[in-house]
Parts: C-alpha cells; structure tokens; sequence
C-alpha cells in the first residue's frame, strides 16, 4: 500500500504517506463548498504534474551534468463543470538567471519534463500548457 487518506470532517482529508509517515491536508475549494485553507485534491493532480517533471528533469540532469538546482514551476489549474472536471493545468517553468543551457540541455530537459509519468496518466483531453523560461 501508499498510503491511507482519512475523511477529517468539514471536507478536509489527512493523507499519510505509510513508508514515510508524511502528511498532506486537503480542503475542498471555496468554490465548491470548502474552506479552501489547504490543497484541494484536484490542485493536488495540478501540483503532482510540476512536481514530478521537476522529478524526472532532475534524474536526466544528473544523468547529463546539469544543474536544475532553484528551478521552478508556476502552477495554475482551470477547472470546467458538466462534468466538474480539470480542463486544463498551465505550467511556467522557470529557470534560474544565473544559469546557461546549451540547446543540447534545454531539449533534454524539455523532453524528460513531457515525458513524466503523471503526465501520461493525466487523459488526453486535459490541456497541458507548459511554457519553459530559460533566462
């Protein structure tokens, strides 16, 4: 097993992470009858996709030689109704300033960030923006 999430009350769930013991918090949004204080489970998805091509571009970095170290993901979900669904999840990856990349590097990097697994997991019909910033 992963882990064990637990219906708190009030729309929030604790979810632990069972090799770990680490915890993460969810509210259902302000818009959909929640406090909105913590992640909702859909920024979650939102969150993982950024996370785990952050993930993958670091093991191909390491691989390469190419320091990643500081880069960072602006994430922001857009959500539709019939079904309540995410539509689309945009992602500004930004490099650090202080950092040059050969064109070599910046398509390694491109590559292993598309080619994520929650990216594949993700349905076809969810648009993926993601939009990289070399300085």
């Amino acid at each position: 097993m992963t882990s064990k999430v637990i219906y708190n009350d009030n729309l929030r769930t604790i979810a632990t992470h069972l090799k770990s013991g680490s915890e993460i918090v969810t509210d259902a949004p302000i818009d959909n009858n929640g406090k909105g204080e913590k992640f909702s489970p859909t920024d979650m998805v939102a969150t993982a996709l950024a996370s785990c091509m952050l993930t993958i571009m670091g093991i191909a970095a390491d691989t390469h030689t190419i320091d990643i170290t500081d880069t960072s993901c602006d994430v922001e979900k857009v959500m539709v109704s019939d079904p309540r669904r995410i539509a689309e999840i945009n992602i500004k990856m930004t490099f650090p300033k202080n950092k040059q990349y050969t064109d070599k590097e910046k398509k390694i990097l491109e590559h292993a960030a598309k080619t994520c697994p929650v990216h594949f997991s993700l349905h076809p019909d969810i648009k993926k923006d993601i939009e990289f910033v070399y300085a």
